[in-house]
């Protein structure tokens, strides 16, 4: 798992403000469509920019709360909300919402649930939280999807490898709809919204994250330090070539609380 120590919360904070993360969210935030006096929870609400997005939707009528595990990723989040008094930040994991059943109009989670030891519990939370007909969002990415140009393909497979080892399930979309039915919640909508980066550019999503992943992977299957900087180096000629190119898929699915 990623640390989310004050160090790691930063770097979260710095690539979701990335113009790719930033678009992401306006994405969600349509399909969600909160509205004023409406009750909403944020599950794994991270830096708090979703948050506070949503707070000025459902306006001083309406309440967000927004839950994360991480005491990093709150001081943040309560920093990023302090003006917003319909906002609240709460610890808490998923898995165990500190909320009374039907508590929430709609409910969101982003790039949460890949990294959930027990999803249909977690789920089965969200569909308790939720009012009979509460909307739920829940985004989450096949690392599958990640299109990255190197020259070294075997280097870079290593390194994805080690860089799966960050999450529970890698994979998770695949089997989402499934896991949502299970819990009580009716599949209403599926769509992608792609990160797409064909150039490199320093404030990208591709760009932070290349850092974050050469860290991580540094020990794990037995890639080095030297390695690692390898693949970076190889990233990084891409570039200078005007050779560069990025994707992933995000996986966006909407559901009804029956």
């Amino acid at each position: 798992m990623l640390p989310f120590d004050d160090r790691g919360a930063r770097a979260i904070e710095r690539v979701y403000s990335t113009p790719d993360v930033v678009a992401q969210r306006a994405e969600v935030l349509a399909l969600l469509a909160a509205g004023p006096g409406e009750r909403v929870l944020d599950v794994g609400s991270g830096p708090g920019f979703l948050v506070a997005s949503l707070a000025d939707a459902v306006g001083p009528d309406g309440a967000v709360r927004g839950l994360d595990p991480s005491p990093a990723m709150n001081a943040l989040a309560r920093e990023r909300t302090a003006d917003l008094p319909q906002a609240r930040i709460d610890d808490g994991d998923a898995a165990d919402l500190p909320y009374p059943a039907a508590s929430f109009d709609a409910a969101v989670s982003t790039q949460v649930y890949e990294y959930v030891a027990d999803v249909p519990r977690a789920l089965a939370e969200l569909r308790r939280v939720l009012r009979p007909g509460g909307r739920v969002l829940v985004l989450d990415t096949d690392w599958d999807s990640v299109v990255w140009h190197v020259a070294d393909r075997e280097r870079h497979r290593r390194v994805m490898a080690a860089w799966a080892e960050h999450l529970v399930d890698p994979h998770l979309p695949c089997t989402l709809s499934g896991h949502l039915r299970r819990a009580g919640l009716r599949v209403t909508g599926r769509s992608v919204i792609p990160v797409f980066n064909p150039v490199y550019e320093p404030q990208t999503y591709s760009a932070m994250t290349m850092e974050t992943i050469a860290r991580f992977v540094t020990g794990r299957c037995g890639l080095t330090a030297d390695d690692a900087d390898a693949w970076l180096a190889d990233l990084r000629a891409r570039a200078a070539e005007d050779d560069y190119l990025f994707s992933i898929t995000r996986y966006c699915f909407t559901a009804v609380a029956d």
